[in-house]
């Protein structure tokens, strides 16, 4: 019986130890994020305020980092809240990576003026550098252009065409 236990201990912890979930985390940065606090010291790996914590945060940047585009409401430019871990993590990965650039593209639906929608594809593209120098990036790796209407993700003339269309796409160059 002993001798069975030794030979069964063994397999079993090699069995629990094959079982282990190998996580592949592209290009994510750090593991730490700024708490914010003022005291100048940093929450190792822990999402700030979100409850994520550890190869948990890798994942979830790692998805926001696969996250190119960001959508838009109607006529408007302030980026929505489901965003926000995106253009974070996208301008953390600027600042730890001097060496990347991107390309902000301004989208629109087809409703207003050709001129209104150069405009306010424009102040979506600079909504979004904004808010990737405030998570680190430097302005020197970001450029901006609208396209306005003239390059629509989705034809068509209904609300899911337009919902489409209404986006800033990140190109890294």
């Amino acid at each position: 019986m002993k001798s069975q236990l030794m030979v069964l201990l063994p397999v079993a912890v090699l069995a629990l130890g094959a079982c282990k979930k190998n996580e592949v985390v592209a290009d994510a940065g750090p593991s730490t994020v700024s708490s914010g606090a003022g005291s100048g010291g940093s929450t190792s790996a822990t999402g700030a305020g979100t409850g994520i914590t550890g190869s948990a945060l890798d994942s979830a940047n790692a998805r926001a980092l696969q996250t190119l585009v960001i959508y838009f409401d109607f006529d408007q430019a302030e980026i929505k809240p489901e965003f926000t871990a995106v253009v974070q993590a996208h301008g953390q990965r600027l600042a730890t990576n001097a060496n990347l650039q991107v390309r902000l593209e301004g989208h629109t639906d087809e409703r207003g003026s050709r001129e209104y929608n150069i405009g306010l594809g424009e102040r979506r593209a600079q909504a979004v550098k904004r808010a990737l120098m405030l998570n680190g990036a430097n302005a020197s790796q970001i450029t901006t252009v609208s396209y306005g209407e003239e390059r629509p993700a989705a034809t068509g003339s209904d609300e899911e065409s337009w919902r489409l269309n209404r986006r800033v796409e990140i190109v890294y160059r």
